[in-house]
């Protein structure tokens, strides 16, 4: 690392925090005495609650299926639909000419986009435009070791499919055309080779995407520690659950995904081009990565169990002991020390239930088991929603209250990260 960067750390960060930091990199132990006071936290948290808007962003977007099998048509419209949430979120500016589009068979003429015609299966080449190219592995290489020659904010979607990997979750893998794939690993080692200044955002819903929540990590592996590179992520689901939206239906009225919801949070228009309610839960004036997210946890009606990189790290601080403390607790205590997104998750999905929030979550979802009109699927998937909200919530309370510099650092860092918006 350059004394330029660790210079530039400072700005952001207290001093105690970029010496941890230092030490870790240069394989060093922190030194015992290294604390952070009152005052450092004070600073730490507001300057993750003022994050600005990320500039002269570039936009990479790697879509579609495997093969023409699954390569369904609402993977191409998700792809369309952030395209209009570009400019809706930036009416004047010069996004299209920062936007490179790797899609399925690319531009070959091949008709390989699956739809249902009434009760007949067909299909249709590519409509995406403009468009690079293909999806496959190398040319995500490629466009990835371009994006290493420049410090310009990277804003990465992929929308697709993604395979489990049973021997390692924490390597799940994107998969690409012509049935090839990209684990986190291997992605992640292109991001390490990015400028450590370069902000990077990632939105993936495919399969099992939590597993990318490793991307924090050098290498993508937790066992490496912690990447000194400003990046994180938001994903459908948790690395052990596949996820939903991969329909050959044309009517995108009915789909009900992450990226449909993500995306209006994060825009306030649909993808049917309705405004939907604002997710300015901390009433900022501006839409934060991480309050869209929390606006799909609450918008999306579907199976799926959102994360973000934060998320996933700040559970993994929880022991089990911890664990079954939070959730008997009354969750109207619990949200007290919650940010506005995360109480909003809790207040919404819980009124929905019908929960007493005087009462804890234990006690709530056992009320569940025991009514039927409130056992369904999606009922139940509302329930783990709200019980991972207030794991975070602890988690980071937990994380704030431990004096670990290290600790406390990784927290700030991550919510700076996911607290940015375009």
């Amino acid at each position: 690392m350059t004394h330029h960067f660790w210079r530039s750390l400072r700005l952001f960060l207290p001093g105690s925090i970029v010496l941890v930091l230092m030490a870790c990199v240069q394989g060093q132990p922190p030194k015992a005495e290294i604390v952070v006071k009152p005052s450092a936290m004070t600073l730490l948290r507001r300057s993750a609650g003022t994050s600005t808007k990320l500039l002269n962003t570039n936009f990479m977007i790697f879509g579609g299926g495997g093969a023409p099998s699954y390569n369904e048509i609402a993977i191409e419209k998700n792809v369309f639909y952030f395209q209009r949430t570009l400019k809706v979120l930036s009416p004047n500016g010069n996004w299209n000419d920062r936007t490179n589009i790797w899609f399925a068979n690319g531009n070959d003429g091949r008709k390989t986009v699956r739809y249902i015609d009434g009760d007949r299966e067909r299909f249709k080449a590519p409509t995406v435009a403009p468009i690079n190219g293909s999806a496959t592995r190398s040319n995500l290489n490629l466009a990835l070791k371009t994006e290493a020659e420049s410090t310009s904010p990277l804003f990465f979607y992929f929308t697709g499919h993604g395979s489990r990997n049973f021997q390692d979750e924490n390597n799940n893998a994107m998969i690409l055309w012509d049935e090839q794939s990209m684990p986190v690993r291997q992605f992640t080692t292109h991001l390490d080779a990015m400028p450590t200044e370069k902000p990077f955002v990632a939105v993936m819903v495919q399969c099992y995407s939590g597993s990318f929540a490793n991307l924090i990590y050098q290498g993508g592996n937790p066992k490496r520690g912690i990447a000194m590179h400003d990046r994180c992520g938001f994903f459908a689901t948790v690395k052990s659950l596949p996820s939903v939206g991969c329909t050959p239906e044309v009517n995108e009225a009915d789909y009900q995904d992450y990226s449909s919801s993500f995306f209006a949070g994060l825009s306030g228009v649909n993808r049917v081009g309705k405004k939907v309610s604002s997710a300015d839960y901390d009433e900022d004036g501006r839409i934060s990565f991480r309050e869209a997210h929390a606006f799909a946890k609450i918008d999306e009606q579907a199976q799926d169990l959102p994360v973000s990189t934060l998320e996933v790290w700040l559970q993994e601080r929880l022991s089990e002991g911890d664990r079954k403390t939070i959730l008997s607790m009354p969750i109207a205590e619990i949200i007290k020390q919650g940010r506005p997104e995360q109480v909003m998750v809790v207040r919404s999905l819980s009124q929905s239930l019908g929960y007493d929030r005087q009462k804890s979550d234990r006690a709530n979802r056992s009320a569940i088991k025991q009514n039927s009109s409130l056992n369904s699927s999606l009922k139940q998937t509302y329930s783990e929603r709200i019980t991972m909200e207030l794991l975070n919530i602890m988690a980071e309370k937990k994380v704030k209250q431990s004096g670990k510099a290290n600790w406390i650092g990784i927290l700030e860092k991550l919510l700076n990260c996911e607290g940015r918006s375009l």
